[in-house]
């Protein structure tokens, strides 16, 4: 899932499948607060009392300048907590992706923005997950650091595919996700069944005729899972939770 490439209407298999948004930093907003540090009588001639002449520096008195002073390590210190707020959102809580391809159309279209929670419970058959891309996804296209995929089977669990229609421990499941078409032309087929090692999930995309998955590279570790879409961002007309 790393900038906004140009989306294309049709993308071959195997192309990439999300990309990472940057965090946005948005400073707090605020006038100027410089106030003053305390209240002194001058003399006529501008000096302090006590005889002293006046200041000769830079031409400002010396309370605007440290009130300067501070109205700059104010926004320092502010925009280095939002930036750090900010990071620590995106690393431990969520994130904003962006899809480029239809590997899982119609769910997620080309050009969605998701939101991915990275606190979650247990992952079930039919959640969509974002992990990492496995060593062995070799599907051609440029490579990215994530995919997006959903659950299908989990750890202990055997899964097979023929005739469009996916069985899981030789139960036929119901899959409402999957486009409207003659489910003999969705392309859900494997060579032979999987049993799911413990600690792996068995991934799917819905777009079955255009998703690299693990039908061809296998389940995916546990390890390898940042977190769970629960939200459709962007276009505001797919505003959709999960």
């Amino acid at each position: 899932m790393s900038q906004e490439p140009p989306t294309r209407a049709v993308p071959a298999p195997g192309s990439p499948d999300l990309v990472a948004e940057p965090p946005s930093v948005f400073p707090a907003d605020g006038a100027d607060r410089a106030s003053v540090d305390g209240a002194g009588t001058f003399s006529h001639d501008g000096g302090p009392p006590g005889g002293e002449g006046p200041d000769v520096g830079d031409g400002a008195p010396p309370r605007r300048r440290r009130n300067t002073r501070r109205w700059i390590v104010e926004w320092v210190v502010i925009v280095l907590v939002a930036v750090g707020v900010a990071f620590g959102v995106r690393t431990f809580v969520a994130q904003t992706y962006y899809v480029p391809s239809t590997s899982m159309w119609p769910t997620l279209k080309a050009g969605d923005r998701i939101v991915v929670s990275k606190i979650y419970g247990a992952i079930e058959p039919g959640d969509i997950i974002v992990f990492k891309r496995p060593p062995a996804e070799h599907c051609g296209g440029p490579p990215v650091p994530d995919l997006v995929k959903r659950v299908i089977g989990l750890p202990g669990q055997t899964v097979s595919a023929h005739g469009g229609k996916v069985y899981i421990t030789g139960k036929l499941q119901k899959e409402p996700w999957l486009p409207r078409t003659d489910p003999t032309k969705t392309v859900t087929t494997m060579t032979h069944p999987v049993k799911v090692p413990q600690g792996d999930y068995f991934v799917m995309g819905d777009n079955r005729v255009d998703s690299c998955d693990s039908r061809t590279w296998g389940p995916v570790k546990s390890s390898y899972v940042v977190g769970k879409v629960f939200l459709i961002l962007w276009p505001p007309s797919q505003l959709r939770f999960f």
